[in-house]
């Protein structure tokens, strides 16, 4: 059995509301002329009410049918430009200020429910960049940015988040996840990005990841989470590039006391 979408972009919707307002004008119809059927015969009673049902009939439908179909058109116009506005246009991935508004809105729920939550933060930035776009020029570094980013979206889960946070800085956001789930995505991501396949100049060359992290059990707010993920950050990238570094924001705190 068919099921049809009543959101605002959904034809069930219009046609629910077509149906609705066709018996709302046969029903206004009659309610008006009631007054007068009590004058009338039998004949002219019957006459009387079959036209104001048929008329509706005839000229509500497609009038309805027009107007609601018009906002269909209009809320799928508004739902696209949404989309475009909370998506970066090189990558596809969310653009920082839709990331950052999302990862927000759910610590902001766990503050606001007085629960503690858990999750994690990960910064993931393209090792050596700079040397890309030097020696391929911005295209080819445009290109692997793409692979960046598709490498990271295809290994997360549905309730995951990535977004283009810096020129070649991703954020990816991991509701419920522990230290260790955290470190498995974070190597993921490294081995992908580092197996990706990107040809420049006929050449294979091997693109590489770091990927800070920091993971949470607690409420807190997203700039002393970003910080503390962009501090693993760095620590990867100390540690000489093309690895992670995770670590729990309580056990940062302790070793910080």
């Amino acid at each position: 059995m068919p099921r049809f979408d009543y959101s605002p972009r959904g034809w069930g919707r219009v046609i629910l509301w077509t149906v609705l307002g066709t018996l709302g004008c046969i029903a206004v119809a009659l309610s008006v002329d009631s007054f007068n059927f009590m004058l009338l015969d039998e004949e002219q009673r019957t006459r009387a009410i079959f036209t104001d049902i048929l008329l509706p009939l005839l000229l509500a439908p497609p009038l309805l049918l027009f107007f609601t179909s018009k906002l269909r058109e209009l809320a799928i116009a508004h739902h696209e430009l949404s989309i475009v506005a909370s998506k970066d246009s090189l990558t596809s991935v969310l653009n920082r200020g839709a990331f950052t508004t999302l990862v927000d809105a759910y610590l902001n729920q766990a503050r606001e429910q007085e629960r503690n939550t858990s999750g994690a933060l990960l910064v993931v930035d393209a090792d050596n960049f700079k040397a890309i776009n030097d020696s391929y020029g911005h295209d080819r570094g445009d290109e692997a940015l793409r692979i960046i980013a598709r490498s990271i979206a295809g290994i997360l889960r549905s309730a995951d988040l990535v977004g283009r946070i810096g020129g070649e800085e991703f954020g990816v956001f991991l509701p419920g996840s522990t230290v260790p789930q955290a470190e498995a995505v974070a190597e993921r991501i490294r081995k992908i990005v580092n197996d990706a396949e990107f040809v420049p100049d006929g050449h294979r060359r091997c693109l590489s990841v770091s990927v800070g992290g920091a993971v949470f059990e607690r409420r807190l707010m997203f700039n002393e989470l970003f910080r503390l993920a962009d501090q693993q950050l760095y620590t990867a990238k100390h540690g000489g590039r093309n690895r992670i570094s995770v670590a729990s924001v309580n056990a940062v705190a302790a070793a910080a006391a």
